[in-house]
C-alpha cells in the first residue's frame, strides 16, 4: 500500500471516528448543562431524568442507531454519515439558543437521534475501509476520540465555569461547529467499496430476518450481553463517581475535573498501547478476558476496602486501563466483523439500540439502587462487570488478522 493510500485510510478513519467524539462529548456537555438549567427553569428531578433517558446517552441514541443503521444498509454509509451531522447541528443549535424547557427537550432528542444514527454508519465505514489486518488499529482510533470528547468538554466547562449558562452554551456551540465542519469534510469521502459491491446487480439481497438465524443471532446475543452489562456499569458509574470524589476530598470543581480528565487520559493510553497494538495480532478472547479481570478487581476494591485516596486512585487506574482494551473497544470491532456487509449497519444499530435503550430504562432505577448504600451499589456494579466478562470470554470470536470476506466465508461454511 502506498503512503498516500495509507494517509487517506487514516484520514477517513478520523473523520468517521469523530462520531465517537461527538457522542461522548454530547453526553458530558449535557450532564453539565442540565444542572444549570434545572436551577434556571426550576425543573424537577423527574424532568431532568426524562431528558437524560431520551437524550444522547440512552434511548434517543438507541432509536437513532437502529433507524440510521437500517438506512445505511439500504442507502449507503456516506449518505447517512454525511447528512446526519446537519441534523445533529440543528439539535445543538436549539441547545445553544434554548430559552424555554421545550427547546431543551427537543434539542436533546434530536441530538440523541443524530448521534445514534452516525454510530453504525461510522463504525461500518471504518471496518470496511481499514486494511485487512489493521481493523483493530483503526477501530482503536475511533475509541481514542470517544475518550477525547469528554476530556475536551470537561476542560472547556472548567474554563468557562464563571460564565454559568453562557459557558454551557459555548460548549454546545463547539460541538455544533465540529458537526458542520464534518459535514463539509465528509463530502469529499468515498462510499464504502464493500457496500457498493454488495449492491451490484446480481448480488442476492438479504432480508433483516437473516439476522435471526442461529449464526448471526448468537453474535447479537453475545455482543448485547457482553457490552450491555458493561454499559450498565458505565452508565451508573457516572452517577456515583462524584460521590467518590467528594468522599476522598476532591471537593473543588477543578480537582474533580482534573481527576475525571486523568481517568479518560488513562483510557486513551490503554487503547493506544494495548488495543491498537495487539488486537489484530493476539488471541482476542484472552485479551478481552484480561481486561475484564482487571476491571472486576478495580470495582471490587470499592466494595471491600474503605474509600481512601489510594483506593480511589487505584480504582480509577484499573477501570480505565482495563477498559481501554475491553468491552467498548471490542464491541465496536466485533459488531462490524460478525455480520455480512448488506446487514452490517442494521446489526450494529440493533445491538447498540438494545444496549442504549436498556441503559435508559435502567437509569430510572439508579437513584433507588444508590439509596441502598455505597457498598451495596459497588457489589451490584461488580456483578455487572463479572457477567459482562463471563459472557464476553465464553462467546468472544477469534477474528484477529482475518479479512471481512474470510470471516463471512467461515460463517457460511459453518
Amino acid at each position: 500500500m502506498t503512503a498516500g493510500a495509507q494517509k487517506d485510510d487514516w484520514r477517513n478513519t478520523i473523520l468517521a471516528g469523530l462520531a465517537n467524539y461527538i457522542d461522548a462529548g454530547s453526553i458530558v456537555a449535557g450532564a453539565a448543562a442540565l444542572a444549570l438549567w434545572q436551577e434556571s427553569y426550576n425543573l424537577s428531578n423527574d424532568f431532568i431524568g426524562m431528558i437524560g433517558a431520551f437524550g444522547p446517552n440512552a434511548i434517543g441514541a438507541g432509536v437513532g442507531a437502529y433507524i440510521g443503521g437500517r438506512l445505511c444498509d439500504k442507502l449507503g454509509r456516506k449518505k447517512i454519515y454525511q447528512w446526519d451531522m446537519l441534523v445533529y447541528a440543528a439539535g445543538m443549535a436549539m441547545l445553544v439558543f434554548a430559552f424555554a424547557p421545550w427547546m431543551i427537550v427537543v434539542g436533546f432528542m434530536i441530538v440523541g437521534l443524530a448521534v445514534g444514527a452516525d454510530i453504525p454508519a461510522s463504525w461500518s465505514l471504518i471496518a470496511e475501509q481499514a486494511p485487512d489486518g489493521r481493523r483493530g488499529k483503526h477501530s482503536g482510533v475511533a475509541q481514542v476520540l470517544w475518550y477525547l470528547g469528554p476530556v475536551v468538554v470537561l476542560l472547556l466547562s472548567l474554563a468557562l465555569t464563571s460564565l454559568g449558562e453562557l459557558g454551557a452554551r459555548i460548549v454546545f456551540a463547539h460541538l455544533m461547529l465540529i458537526a458542520l465542519g464534518l459535514t463539509l469534510l465528509r463530502a469529499r469521502m468515498k462510499e464504502s467499496e464493500r457496500w457498493e459491491a454488495s449492491q451490484a446487480e446480481g448480488v442476492p439481497k438479504l432480508p433483516v430476518s437473516t439476522l435471526f438465524k442461529p449464526k448471526y443471532l448468537t453474535s447479537i446475543l453475545g455482543l448485547v450481553g457482553m457490552y450491555g452489562f458493561w454499559n450498565l456499569w458505565a452508565g451508573t458509574n457516572g452517577f456515583f463517581f462524584p460521590y467518590i470524589l467528594r468522599t476522598v476530598g476532591a471537593a473543588t470543581q477543578a480537582q474533580s475535573v482534573a481527576i475525571q480528565a486523568l481517568s479518560f487520559a488513562i483510557g486513551m493510553v490503554s487503547i493506544g498501547l494495548v488495543f491498537m497494538r495487539y488486537a489484530d495480532k493476539v488471541n482476542q478472547r484472552k485479551l478481552f478476558a484480561i481486561s475484564a479481570i482487571i476491571q472486576v478487581i478495580g470495582m471490587a476494591l470499592l466494595a471491600v476496602f474503605p474509600l481512601t485516596i489510594p483506593v480511589a486512585l487505584l480504582y480509577v487506574f484499573l477501570l480505565q486501563f482495563g477498559g481501554g482494551f475491553g468491552a467498548q473497544s471490542f464491541f465496536q470491532l466485533w459488531s462490524a466483523e460478525m455480520f455480512p456487509t448488506m446487514l452490517r449497519s442494521t446489526a450494529q444499530g440493533l445491538c447498540f439500540a438494545i444496549v442504549r435503550i436498556s441503559l435508559g430504562v435502567f437509569s430510572f432505577f439508579v437513584p433507588m439502587l444508590s439509596a441502598t448504600g455505597f457498598t451495596t451499589l459497588a457489589w451490584i456494579l461488580t456483578g455487572f462487570l463479572v457477567i459482562s466478562g463471563v459472557i464476553g470470554t465464553l462467546w468472544a470470536p477469534r477474528n484477529e488478522g482475518k479479512s471481512l470476506e474470510q470471516l463471512e466465508a467461515e460463517r457460511q461454511a459453518a
